[in-house]
């Protein structure tokens, strides 16, 4: 991959990466921290990926830098723990998208990941397979109980409407 090259996928690339991470970790800052970090694995390994792979190797690496951070926080344990008292949100309808974000955070790790890659980013299933280091199967499972789940947490369309 030359130069030119790396810059494109930064061009084409960094928003999805972005709203990937954003979508599953919900901190902007730790987003912006793991595109970074992402861009710059691909920046250090620019002479070994392969023009066409970039996408793909940008996805993988983010999906890894992401998920070792998630591990990292829940080994680290704060000093001392805050209390807040916020207010009690009323449970009434506050929008389609508010809702399916609720939901979607709900989900597991690997099932939001997988969900994300292949209903927001439109990933092929084969794609997400060798993003998340999974096998196509164990993708297609994720997806189907992650979707069930969405499906039983939303309820009917109408009730929500």
């Amino acid at each position: 991959m030359t130069v030119a090259e790396y810059n494109k996928c930064v061009d084409d690339y960094s928003d999805g990466v972005y709203r990937f991470i954003l979508k599953n970790i919900r901190n902007e800052d730790k987003a912006k921290d793991v595109v970074q970090d992402t861009f710059e694995k691909l920046w250090i390994k620019v002479e070994a990926v392969s023009p066409g792979k970039g996408k793909s190797y940008l996805f993988t690496t983010a999906y890894h830098t992401m998920i070792d951070l998630i591990r990292k926080e829940t080994r680290i344990t704060p000093f001392e723990a805050e209390k807040h008292d916020f207010p009690i949100q009323p449970t009434h309808y506050s929008g389609l998208a508010a809702i399916l974000e609720e939901a979607v955070a709900k989900l597991p790790e690997d099932q939001r990941s997988v969900i994300m890659l292949r209903d927001y980013e439109d990933y092929s299933y084969e794609e997400i397979a060798t993003i998340t280091g999974l096998t196509e199967s164990q993708v297609k499972v994720y997806i189907f109980r992650g979707r069930m789940f969405l499906k039983s947490y939303i309820g009917s369309i109408e009730s929500v409407l």
